[in-house]
């Protein structure tokens, strides 16, 4: 059975960072994207960022774009990590994982795996 958990969510102030990590197991994932979408309280899920099987490409969403956050991921741990900084009070929310065989999208449904959710507080 194909499982992701997500983990390294967290209450953290205005500006501070944090480095979520996705652990898959079930499944290696090596040469899937694999990716990052958030919930922010009260609206739909969106997409942050999403990487490539051999991380040659990565995508994010425009909010995020910039090197505010940074997709990776190690292979050989089956795990892609969101490094996340200077973050902002509209960063709150529920970060989910996800993995893809048949690429990035930013359409949810683009997506066939999903983690159970690791939840952001970003406080002013």
């Amino acid at each position: 059975q194909v499982q992701l958990v997500a983990s390294g969510g967290g209450l953290v102030q205005v500006g501070g960072s944090l480095r979520l990590a996705c652990a898959a197991s079930g499944r290696t994932f090596s040469s899937d994207h694999m990716g990052w979408f958030r919930q922010p309280p009260g609206k739909e899920r969106e997409f942050v960022a999403g990487i490539s099987g051999n991380s040659v490409t990565r995508y994010y969403a425009e909010s995020v774009r910039g090197q505010r956050f940074a997709i990776s991921r190690d292979n050989a741990k089956n795990t892609v990590y969101l490094q996340m900084n200077s973050l902002k009070p509209e960063d709150t929310g529920v970060y989910y994982c996800t993995a893809s065989l048949t690429g990035t999208h930013e359409r949810v449904d683009g997506w066939d795996y999903w983690g159970q959710g690791t939840q952001v507080t970003v406080s002013s």
